[in-house]
C-alpha cells in the first residue's frame, strides 16, 4: 500500500548551483551531501510540516534523459499563499509552466507549476484536504 511521499528526486548537471538555488528557495541549507559537500553528486533538503525530503542528484545518474526541456512528474507541494509563492518562485528564476489554475467548481484546491532552472517540475497548490489533515494533527 502506498503510505505517502517519502523523497522526491530531481536530477540536475551542477548539483552545486541546484543546492544553492533550492536553499534560497527552501529558506535552509542541506543537510546532507555525498560524496562530500564540496564535490556533490547527492544533495538532500527535509523540509515543511512533514519534514518532506528533496533530494537533488547529479544528471549522469539519471535513469532517463535529463536536459531537453522540463521533465519529471508535477508534485505539488501545499503552500499557503499560492500567488507569493509563485512570484518568489519566478524571482529565483524559474520559468512558468502553468499559471494558477482553480481546480473543481471553487472548492479551493488551486495550482500552478513552474520549471526550474535545472529543467525539473515545481508544483504548488493551495490545497483545503492538506490543511484539515494538518489541523487534525495538532493536539
Amino acid at each position: 500500500m502506498l503510505r505517502g511521499f517519502a523523497t522526491v528526486s530531481f536530477y540536475a548537471a551542477d548539483v552545486k548551483a541546484a543546492r544553492e538555488w533550492y536553499s534560497k528557495l527552501l529558506g535552509i541549507e542541506a543537510y546532507y551531501a555525498v560524496p562530500s559537500a564540496e564535490e556533490p553528486a547527492y544533495v538532500e533538503f527535509r523540509f515543511g510540516d512533514f519534514q518532506c525530503e528533496l533530494g537533488i542528484i547529479d544528471a549522469k545518474y539519471a535513469p532517463h534523459q535529463v536536459g531537453n526541456g522540463p521533465s519529471g512528474a508535477i508534485v505539488s507541494w501545499h503552500v499557503d499563499d499560492l500567488e507569493g509563492e509563485l512570484e518568489h518562485l519566478l524571482e529565483l528564476g524559474a520559468t512558468l509552466n502553468e499559471g494558477i489554475v482553480e481546480r473543481g467548481n471553487n472548492t479551493g484546491f488551486r495550482t500552478a507549476s513552474v520549471v526550474d532552472p535545472f529543467g525539473n517540475l515545481i508544483g504548488i497548490m493551495s490545497n483545503p484536504h492538506y490543511l484539515e489533515i494538518l489541523a487534525g494533527l495538532k493536539v
